[in-house]
């Protein structure tokens, strides 16, 4: 079920492995993907679901995008279909070592960091999950020694089987809970889930300073070996900072850099470079790889990516940030005056924790969505300028007529983009080509 990334690479897994396949999808499928379904010789149907060839399957593997709560999906669970996820079906067929990482805010710049890091090393390494290309193609088509795996909750709620030889959580924070029943707990027990059917032999590790996460740690069962990174103290194994430097301790073993170094800025990405720094030493790579791979890494795109200066004014294209927690930290790590894009869908958010630093730092706020009044309502009395558009383009545009020398134009939505944009990808490319055109 779903003709995206995820399900077509299921797909050509299925059929590599002699099933009986036939993909459905309610939307239309992208040209590529229909292309790869033709390749393959896959049967397929879009724009609608034929109950009698869907209800007729042994397995369904559901895509992360749709919700369990879909008509289609309740009368396959009703009928008792077992429903998994494409990581629990590419996990059967895959040995090779599997470098799992979630996480509300991070995960991504977490995983592409140890995927760089790795390669750096020389190791034969796949990228996938949420990002890059889809884990079960790879499975299909590919051969490498280990993955990489960015898995968001939707990913993880229909895992069972399958186990992460190093986990790692970034943190957690609410976001998603329109898909939660609107209740934290059902998100943090689905991020929680990349921890399950871990041995002694494998490593867990996460932010000891994130409450969230602290806070469940006695609720799991875990034999895994447990490897902490934190700002606020030392540990004797993890990773910490002492003075101005990032320490990392495993196994005897020390590894420190200096935290200029770091390639990324902003304390949230030490915690990020910490959590990448770990997984090296885990895997035994050399201390002068890990650092000139901390230091010489490439920001991901929509991740707090500088887009241009024009006229003095620096445009951030941040539109990764679709939640409060990754809002909060593109604001914190300013140190000018901010003309802040904001807005989309919105996923039962409370603008609370950004009100502090949306005093402090921005100067004007444009809502770019359909419905803003949650914002209006959160920010009206603390911002000076708010004004609404529908588009990336007149947003910049009007930023750029708000914003003086020395400001910088923040997009970073803090909501969902499916209002206004195809995804955040649209959403952050439609930002940067309105900025080229400036």
């Amino acid at each position: 079920m779903g003709g995206g990334e995820s399900g077509v690479g299921a797909a050509v897994l299925a059929k590599v492995k002699g099933f009986d396949v036939f993909l459905s999808d309610k939307g239309k499928i992208a040209g590529k993907y229909a292309e790869e379904l033709r390749k393959w010789d896959i049967p397929y149907e879009e724009g609608q679901h034929t109950e009698s060839l869907i209800l007729n399957a042994d397995e369904v593997i559901k895509s992360p995008g749709i919700p369990s709560a879909a008509p289609m999906v309740e009368k396959i669970a009703g009928a008792g279909i077992n429903i998994i996820s494409e990581i629990e079906f590419a996990g059967r067929y895959d040995n090779a070592k599997k470098i799992c990482i979630t996480g509300s805010n991070g995960k991504t710049t977490t995983t592409s960091l140890i995927y760089y890091l790795l390669q750096n090393a020389g190791l034969n390494v796949g990228l996938g999950g949420n990002i890059g290309k889809s884990y079960a193609l790879q499975v299909a088509t590919e051969n490498f020694d280990i993955y990489v795996l960015e898995l968001s909750s939707f990913q993880l709620d229909n895992m069972y089987d399958f186990k992460a030889d190093i986990a790692i959580i970034t943190n957690i924070t609410p976001d998603h809970l329109d898909r939660y029943g609107h209740n934290l707990e059902n998100y943090v027990r689905a991020k929680f889930r990349i921890t399950q059917n871990m041995s002694s032999d494998d490593f867990f590790i996460f932010c000891s300073d994130d409450e969230i996460t602290i806070s469940h740690l006695d609720k799991i069962v875990t034999k895994a070996k447990m490897l902490p990174f934190t700002q606020k103290g030392e540990v004797p194994e993890g990773a910490f900072v002492r003075d101005d430097k990032m320490i990392v301790r495993y196994n005897d073993s020390e590894c420190d850099m200096f935290l200029q170094e770091l390639a990324l800025g902003g304390r949230h990405n030490v915690y990020n470079s910490m959590a990448a720094a770990i997984a090296g030493k885990v895997m035994n790579i050399d201390n002068k790889t890990i650092r000139e791979a901390l230091s010489s890494f490439q920001a991901v795109e929509h991740r707090l990516e500088k887009v241009l200066s024009v006229g003095d004014v620096l445009y951030i294209n941040d539109s990764k940030a679709t939640n409060v927690d990754a809002a909060w930290y593109a604001l914190e790590c300013q140190t000018r005056p901010v003309v802040w894009i904001v807005g989309g869908t919105d996923k039962g958010n409370d603008y609370g924790p950004l009100i502090p630093l949306a005093r402090e730092k921005v100067k004007a706020i444009i809502c770019m969505g359909l419905d803003n009044r949650k914002i209006h309502e959160a920010f009206s009395s603390v911002v000076p300028q708010m004004q609404d558009v529908t588009s990336a383009e007149d947003a910049v545009r009007l930023a750029s007529r708000l914003a003086s020398p020395g400001d910088v134009v923040l997009l970073s939505p803090c909501c969902a983009s499916f209002d206004l944009f195809r995804n955040y990808e649209d959403r952050g490319r439609q930002f940067k080509e309105a900025v080229r055109n400036l």
